[in-house]
């Protein structure tokens, strides 16, 4: 990653309230939708001076991407959505999820979304270290229930659904995510998207295969034009290989500012503010 980060600027922005030691919102709060932190990003962006970016989200932070390409179109140069689920929840999975909140934590309805049984039997340092993190965050059960009620994408091969930039579709054997990811796939451009399925991946092969996964993302900035003097292992190069994208016009000589835009669960803007300290 950080020949990747000697490249580009990187931006990691949190859902509101989900930074660590954020406070409680006050009782009643609307939380914003996916599809408003969606709209929040180009003043973000704009804060930050930034006029386009290669963002890369997971779970509701990919959703939350996808949604901004489509509204953005210009200011996305490529995607890699990593467990995307493009699909609104249907009224059976709203009602499992309410019947399984009557009796589950929120934090483990959340961390069995994000990994394989197997995963949360065996319980390796990650899922612990989530499970505490969200434990002592005040605010998860806002973006988790925006999350459940998300609308769908209506993402289209072609038309006004359509994303127009290179996208990599990344998901682990054995996930949750597979089916929604593979759905997606199925919904994108061809010629524009690639797919990634990491052997050993997990629910999370950001955090299970982060070296592996940095490659096939090296080699989807390499298809965009970018990095050209990057070199990758041969065995990365052999798993990988599969997965480049097909390169933009311009490469490295493009006049607009590169910007890697990465959020781990999600990519909502610093707006509407955190509620100040006590």
């Amino acid at each position: 990653m950080a020949e990747i980060a000697r490249s580009f600027h990187l931006v990691h922005i949190d859902p509101p309230g989900m930074e660590e030691g954020a406070p409680p919102y006050p009782p009643g709060y609307q939380y914003p939708s996916l599809e408003q932190l969606a709209e929040m990003l180009p003043g973000v962006l704009q804060a930050l001076g930034i006029k386009s970016i290669v963002g890369v989200g997971v779970g509701a932070g990919a959703f939350v991407l996808a949604k901004f390409g489509l509204l953005r179109p210009e200011a996305v140069e490529g995607l890699v959505l990593v467990n995307i689920d493009a699909r609104a929840k249907g009224w059976m999975d709203w009602a499992a999820s309410k019947l399984s909140g009557l009796t589950t934590s929120t934090t483990e309805l959340i961390l069995s979304h994000l990994f394989t049984q197997d995963e949360l039997s065996a319980a390796p340092p990650h899922v612990r270290r989530l499970r505490e993190r969200l434990g002592k965050t005040p605010n998860p059960a806002l973006l988790w229930s925006m999350f459940a009620s998300r609308g769908d994408l209506g993402l289209e091969r072609s038309g006004a659904g359509s994303l127009r930039c290179p996208v990599l579709l990344v998901v682990g054997d054995n996930s949750p995510h597979e089916d929604a990811v593979v759905e997606c796939n199925a919904k994108l451009d061809p010629t524009q998207t690639s797919f990634l399925k990491m052997a050993d991946g997990g629910g999370q092969p950001q955090i299970s295969q982060p070296g592996r996964l940095t490659e096939a993302f090296k080699y989807f900035l390499q298809g965009m034009g970018y990095m050209a003097a990057s070199t990758m292992t041969r065995l990365s190069r052999s798993r990988t290989g599969s997965c480049c994208a097909p390169g933009g016009e311009g490469g490295a000589e493009r006049g607009r500012a590169r910007t890697l835009s990465r959020g781990s669960t999600g990519a909502g803007a610093a707006l509407p503010p955190t509620p100040p300290h006590p």
